[in-house]
C-alpha cells in the first residue's frame, strides 16, 4: 500500500518546518508538478484530446541533406514515436514519407493534411543539423536549429497556422563526448532521440528535472 510508504515521511514532516518540507510532502503524495506544453498554453488546444488525428511532416533543405541525406525521415520517425508514447495519435511515418517521396512538388503543409484527413499537421523544418563540436572531428556534440509549426485543418481542406516556434538544440549540454567513447551511429541515434524529446515537449507534459541526466552521457 502506498500509504505505508508515505506515512513515515508524513510524520517526519510534522516535526520539520518551512516551505521546503511542505513541498517535499506534496512530492511524496502526488509526485513533482508537471510543466504544461507550450503548444497547449499558447493555443488552448491539446493534441492528445481523444479522437484527434495528427500528422508529423519533417523536411530539410538540400544544404542539410548533403551531409545527412535521411535525417528528416529519421527525425520524423523519432518524433512520431515520442508523441505516440504520450497519448497523441499520429499517422504512420512510413506512409507520410511515402507521400513526400511521391509529392516532391508539394507547396503547402495543408496538402498532405487534406490527403490524410487529419486534424493537425506538425511541420518540422530542420534548418541546421550537426553531430560534431564546432571546429573538431574528435568530439561529438549534437546541434540543430529547428523551425516548428502546427497547422489546424478545416473541414473544407484548408489549413491555418496556429503555432510556430524556433527550437535551438545542443547535446550534451555541458561538454562534448570523445569520439573514442561511442560510435558515430550510436551517437547520432542518441541525439535524434534527445532532439525528438525536445520537440515533443512542446506537445506533452514534462518535468523540470528531465534535463538533469542530459548534462553528459
Amino acid at each position: 500500500m502506498i500509504w505505508k510508504r508515505i506515512l513515515p515521511a508524513a510524520i517526519l514532516c510534522l516535526f520539520m518546518t518551512g516551505c521546503a518540507q511542505v513541498v517535499m510532502l506534496g512530492y511524496l503524495i502526488g509526485g513533482p508538478p508537471s510543466i504544461e506544453p507550450d503548444f497547449d498554453k499558447k493555443t488552448n488546444i491539446s493534441l492528445s484530446e481523444k479522437g484527434r488525428k495528427v500528422l508529423v511532416m519533417c523536411y530539410a533543405p538540400k544544404e542539410v541533406k548533403w551531409d545527412f541525406d535521411s535525417v528528416d525521415k529519421e527525425l520524423g520517425v523519432h518524433v512520431t514515436h515520442r508523441l505516440n508514447q504520450n497519448q497523441i495519435k499520429v499517422m504512420d511515418p512510413e506512409a507520410v514519407n511515402s507521400w513526400l517521396d511521391t509529392h516532391a512538388d508539394w507547396d503547402q503543409p495543408e496538402e498532405i493534411g487534406r490527403d490524410f484527413e487529419v486534424d493537425f499537421v506538425v511541420v518540422i523544418e530542420i534548418r541546421k543539423f550537426g553531430l560534431y563540436e564546432q571546429g573538431s572531428k574528435d568530439l561529438f556534440r549534437g546541434n540543430s536549429e529547428i523551425s516548428l509549426s502546427v497547422f489546424e485543418m478545416e473541414k473544407n481542406g484548408e489549413g491555418n497556422e496556429i503555432y510556430d516556434k524556433e527550437v535551438v538544440s545542443k547535446f550534451p549540454i555541458h561538454q562534448p563526448v570523445q569520439t573514442s567513447e561511442t560510435s558515430y551511429y550510436d551517437f547520432k541515434q542518441l541525439y535524434l532521440s534527445r532532439l525528438s524529446d525536445e520537440i515533443g515537449r512542446h506537445f506533452y507534459d514534462h518535468y523540470a528535472g528531465d534535463d538533469i541526466p542530459h548534462g553528459g552521457i
